[in-house]
């Protein structure tokens, strides 16, 4: 990109007044910003004109008006080839025009200094390629689905997700009885700890309605009766005494 050079001046005449100095205009009244043309508002037209040179900086040659009737000829403005001195803070100049222009900005079109862009939600995953728990069901749901939708799937013919959700439905029916005799026997499992974990109070229960106690001290007792039995089981032919017998 080349280089932007400033305005040359092409004489050096003057309109034989002290220089102007910015500070005593309107901070509006004029642009110097850094890499933008000088210009300025004539003060005798009060029309905008380019500040000329790079070190003696002045007011270009103009006319006061630039529209004449025919027959007559242009007006040289008293403000052409006004000297101009730059004695103001560019820096602070230019922060101070910049926040009166954002102030004088209506609302819904101001913006922040640095702009945050909300990033874009990622496209959503075909179902083919979703990571989930296949049943049956779902994917018998999942395969009609697309058939409803995909114009590529006609007949036996697939397209790449269609297959692969064919296949994924194929392979559940395949799964579908081991998987039911795996719930089957884990329900059975979870019987069977109920059951274990219930049993002692239920026996408690049984043992205090039949006597508890009672019923333990008379197993307990072994008294002989009067019959010569020992018990209703075994008869008077079974010996008490452990038999020894002799080599």
């Amino acid at each position: 990109m080349p280089r932007k050079r400033p305005g040359r001046v092409r004489t050096k005449n003057t309109n034989r007044r002290a220089p102007l100095l910015l500070s005593t205009m309107a901070p509006e009244d004029f642009n110097v910003r850094p890499g933008e043309v000088k210009s300025i508002a004539c003060p005798d037209c009060r029309t905008w004109r380019r500040i000329m040179g790079d070190k003696v900086l002045k007011i270009r040659e103009h006319c006061i008006s630039d529209k004449v009737t025919e027959s007559e000829k242009h007006a040289l403005c008293p403000g052409s080839n006004q000297l101009v001195e730059v004695n103001i803070d560019v820096r602070r100049w230019q922060a101070k025009q910049d926040r009166l222009l954002r102030d004088a900005m209506p609302q819904e079109n101001r913006r922040a200094a640095r702009q945050f862009y909300k990033p874009l939600p990622a496209p959503a995953a075909p179902v083919a390629r979703i990571k989930a728990e296949v049943t049956l069901e779902t994917a018998r749901q999942s395969y009609l689905a697309h058939r409803k939708g995909c114009t590529r799937c006609v007949g036996g013919q697939h397209c790449t997700d269609g297959g692969i959700l064919a296949r994924r439905y194929v392979l559940a029916l395949n799964q579908e009885p081991a998987r039911r005799e795996a719930r089957a026997e884990q329900e059975r499992q979870e019987r069977r700890t109920v059951r274990k974990q219930t049993a002692p109070t239920v026996r408690k229960a049984q043992w205090n309605q039949r006597g508890g106690r009672t019923v333990e001290t008379a197993n307990n007792q072994c008294r002989p009766r009067p019959d010569g039995t020992v018990s209703e089981f075994r008869g008077p032919q079974v010996p008490t005494e452990p038999l020894r017998i002799s080599a």
